[in-house]
C-alpha cells in the first residue's frame, strides 16, 4: 500500500514500541533541505531550530515510552549529503533522544539491501524507494513481508554499526 505523507506520518504516531530505519542511500534530494544543504555548502552555522519538527516528533516519542532509531549505512568517502547530515542533522536528532547508528561498509561484505525501510514495532514494514538521484519515489507499507529477512537486516544492521558519537571519534 502506498502511503502519502500523512498516512506515513501516521505511523509515528500509532506504533506501540519500536520505530527503527535502515537508511542506506549516499545521497537524498529532498526539496525542503535544499536552501540548508546551500548554507551548509557555504559554510554557514547550523540555524536556530534547525529540524525542530522532528526533533519534537522524537522528543514526543521518546517521552512516551516509545523508543526510536536508525542505522546509517556510509561508505568512504562520505558523500557531501552524509557530511552535511553528520554535521547538522545527526546530532541535533541524538539530542531529541534518536538512537543513530553508523555501519561503515567500506570494506564489509554484508547480506543487507539496497533499499532504506521503517521497521514498525517488528511487524509493519514500510519500504522507502528512491531514484538514483536520492528523490522519493514512494513509501510502500508491504503487505505480508517477509518480517524474518527485515529482522534479520535489522539485526545484522545493528551487529556491524557502532553509535554516531564513537564513529565520528574513530574517523574523524
Amino acid at each position: 500500500m502506498i502511503l502519502d505523507g500523512d498516512a506515513f506520518r501516521e505511523r509515528f504516531e500509532t506504533y506501540q514500541r519500536t520505530a527503527w530505519r535502515f537508511e542506506c542511500q549516499p545521497s537524498y534530494a529532498i526539496p525542503r533541505e535544499d536552501s540548508d544543504f546551500a548554507r551548509w555548502l557555504a559554510g554557514e552555522s547550523i540555524p536556530e531550530g534547525f529540524n525542530a519538527a522532528w526533533h519534537e516528533r522524537v522528543r514526543g516519542i521518546v517521552a512516551s515510552g516509545r523508543s526510536i532509531g536508525r542505522v546509517r549505512v556510509v561508505r568512504r568517502p562520505l558523500t557531501e549529503y552524509q557530511r552535511h547530515q553528520f554535521d547538522w542533522g545527526i546530532p541535533g536528532n541524538i539530542e531529541a533522544g534518536e538512537d543513530i547508528r553508523i555501519l561503515d561498509v567500506t570494506d564489509l561484505e554484508l547480506d543487507l539491501p539496497s533499499h532504506d525501510f521503517w521497521l514498525f514495532d517488528d511487524e509493519t514494514v514500510v519500504d522507502l524507494n528512491f531514484n538514483p538521484d536520492g528523490s522519493l519515489i514512494n513509501r510502500d507499507q508491504r503487505e505480508n513481508p517477509d518480517l524474518s529477512m527485515y529482522r534479520k537486516w535489522r539485526d545484522t544492521a545493528l551487529a556491524y554499526a557502532v553509535p554516531f558519537s564513537e564513529w565520528d571519534a574513530r574517523t574523524g
